[in-house]
């Protein structure tokens, strides 16, 4: 007899509808049972790709003697973290509160009202590695219960009022915004930066798309060479090991080990989707090919394997294929030769394929050729990848969300300006109008998850602000109005129903009822929705004229300032922002027919390069409100430039605006607020 979870759509809930443990969704009817039943809850939330997340459920959840205590002494939860964010950051932030580390498998036990008074992560079936078992876990939860229950619901009511006051937070909101913060980040960094591999951090190592950003950024401002060298190193270690699927492109969740080589092989939306940006960023300043190919691909893969017929992105790929983590990636040098069908010993070679192996005696691949051998053996890539077509591919998540798609939008779209790829704005403005028309209501409204023609659960605050920064993203790439209205209309809903008193709540103004309000700042493998909102709203100002927008993204920063300097590897996205927020910035109006020579030129000109300062608006008409009472000069497409606040004359002539834009833009004096 399966479960409670036999209705639900999560690809994560279904693998578990067979347990033998009695598992409820979260919902009503499982803390209704726990009050009526007095029982503590067992809430255990996990994602689809996540290997302890199988490891678990194989050892303990598909066990009957442990599903049976489970069933006699708890009423059991399980969540799907991707599904919802909000629970997961409550009680992920309770379990690093009583443990000093957290991940998923998250295992936390909760009083009938959903207080956390004990968790973990994974726990195993045996006692091993200083960890007890589970069911040793169980039983003591379940004796402490019975015996000292006062104890454990005085120590949840500490919990749950110490998580309220976290997510209240201590807002520092008098201190001025400061380039010094800029450069403390840049030092902290500096100092803890991995010279030998790249990256921060030894194992597991994870990349840090939202600091690489900042570092080019920083570079672009002060022309620091350490900035961009820390960027570069860590971009073609990365591309070169084993993080990266060197066949169908794409990278995985993280590396095990210090150096790239052996990676946890889910592949994720949102990695992929913040690494490409930086990827292109790089290629611009450095005109790396390698850097270029590495965006093509990651995107050509997203089209390939994770775009649904609809075109929203799905979600994920799982590390596992016939049960064994990573099968579908490794190699045996008698594999390649099968594959080549022939000699293939400098293959062999480039991609590090030994026989002993470099994983559980097979080999992860990885690149040890120049840029010129990859781009000579493209038809041995090919080979192998049709060869690997054959193998049975990892499952994939296929529920669409929102948050993950709007940076992939982001992704594609400014992909398809920088690189002129047409098939790639193709992808972006289907995306769009797939999130607009099936997840965004006409009150304004999102929701967070579509699958299987489906929309469901109440959009959080990184689905609105992610979707409304790619949706800005496509309009600098498309100057269609409607995505820039659209990108506003998120933004004032935003305001409307998530604003705190400073920054915004994670959850809407009427959303569920929790036990606590989140507001996370600190950004994780994705960037906060706070932070992400503090970006979006310094576009917007600046494409509006509207000063509100923008000091309501200083009023954010200013309540996070103190962070970024101590901890900046925790603040990426937040370090991007301030450094917009201080930058002296370009608007260019292209006013007139963009389809004539001279108004083509001056797009060119205005696109040309890496300027992350410079925003674009072209068109006719007054939305964005940047081309409002600006006309075309005697008949001819006109560039409108405004630079550090000061406007300049207008200019049909591209030379003109070529000169005009690399005049270099005048420092701004050390703002004071």
């Amino acid at each position: 007899m399966n479960n409670h979870l036999e209705g639900e759509s999560s690809r994560y809930l279904q693998q578990h509808v067979h347990n033998p443990v009695d598992w409820y969704p979260w919902g009503d009817a499982a803390f209704e049972k726990a009050k009526r039943e007095d029982k503590p809850i067992f809430l255990s939330i996990g994602y689809s790709a996540c290997h302890w997340c199988h490891v678990m459920a194989h050892e303990s959840f598909e066990d009957e003697t442990t599903a049976a205590l489970l069933n006699a002494h708890f009423v059991s939860i399980k969540v799907d973290r991707e599904e919802r964010p909000d629970l997961d950051r409550i009680y992920m932030s309770a379990v690093q509160a009583l443990t000093g580390g957290g991940g998923w498998p998250m295992s936390v036990f909760l009083t009938p009202e959903g207080a956390p008074f004990y968790g973990g992560t994974y726990f195993p079936k045996t006692a091993r590695y200083g960890m007890p078992a589970f069911t040793q876990v169980l039983r003591a939860i379940t004796e402490a219960w019975n015996g000292r229950r006062n104890e454990l619901l005085e120590g949840g009511e500490r919990l749950t009022q110490a998580l309220r006051e976290q997510a209240a937070g201590a807002a520092d909101e008098e201190g001025a915004l400061s380039t010094a913060t800029l450069e403390q980040a840049y030092h902290v960094l500096r100092r803890s930066f991995d010279a030998t591999h790249g990256g921060w951090g030894s194992a597991p190592k994870f990349p840090q798309p939202m600091i690489l950003e900042f570092l080019l950024r920083y570079h672009y401002s002060t022309g620091d060479p350490e900035a961009l060298h820390m960027v570069t190193h860590t971009l073609e270690s990365m591309a070169r090991g084993g993080i990266y699927d060197q066949l169908g492109g794409g990278f995985h969740r993280y590396a095990v080990d210090a150096n790239w080589l052996t990676p946890h092989f889910e592949k994720m939306l949102y990695d992929n989707a913040l690494l490409v940006p930086v990827y292109l960023h790089a290629w611009q300043i450095t005109g790396k090919p390698l850097f270029r190919a590495i965006v093509e691909e990651t995107l050509d893969y997203v089209l390939r394997e994770m775009t649904a017929p609809e075109g929203g992105f799905y979600s994920t790929q799982d590390a596992d294929s016939e049960g064994e983590e990573g099968k579908f990636f490794v190699w045996t040098p008698e594999q390649v030769r099968e594959a080549l069908n022939g000699p293939a010993s400098r293959a062999l070679e480039l991609f590090g394929i030994t026989d002993a192996g470099n994983f559980e005696g097979r080999n992860i691949l990885t690149f040890n050729g120049s840029d010129a051998e990859r781009e000579a053996i493209v038809r041995v890539r090919e080979a192998l990848f049709e060869a690997r077509l054959r193998r049975t591919p990892p499952g994939r998540d296929e529920k669409v969300l929102t948050s993950w798609n709007g940076l992939m939008l982001r992704a594609f779209a400014e992909a398809a300006r920088v690189l002129e790829r047409e098939d790639y704005l193709r992808a972006a403005i289907r995306n769009a109008d797939f999130l607009l028309q099936t997840l965004h209501s006409p009150a304004g409204r999102l929701r967070h998850i579509w699958h299987a023609g489906e929309a469901k659960v109440s959009g959080f605050l990184e689905d609105t602000t992610q979707l409304a920064w790619g949706l800005l993203t496509l309009y600098q790439s498309t100057f269609e109005a409607r995505y820039y209205r659209a990108a506003e209309e998120l933004m004032e809903h935003v305001l409307t129903h998530f604003q705190a008193e400073s920054g915004f709540y994670d959850t809407a103004d009427d959303g569920s009822a929790l036990i606590v309000r989140p507001k996370e700042l600190q950004d994780n493998a994705v960037p906060s929705g706070n932070a992400v909102a503090a970006t979006v709203l310094l576009e917007l100002s600046r494409l509006s004229h509207a000063p509100h927008y923008a000091e309501l993204a200083h009023a954010s920063l200013r309540a996070v300032q103190t962070l970024l300097a101590r901890y900046p590897v925790g603040f990426g996205q937040w370090l991007n922002a301030l450094e917009a927020a201080l930058a002296s910035g370009t608007e260019i109006a292209i006013v007139g027919d963009l389809n004539t020579a001279e108004g083509r030129a001056l797009l060119r000109l205005g696109r040309a390069g890496y300027h992350p300062h410079r925003l674009i608006a072209a068109g006719f008409g007054d939305i964005p409100p940047l081309l409002e009472d600006r006309q075309p000069q005697g008949g001819q497409t006109t560039a409108y430039v405004c630079r550090g606040g000061t406007c300049l004359p207008p200019t049909t002539d591209p030379k003109n605006l070529r000169e005009i834009l690399s005049t270099p833009t005048p420092v701004p004096p050390e703002r004071k607020e």
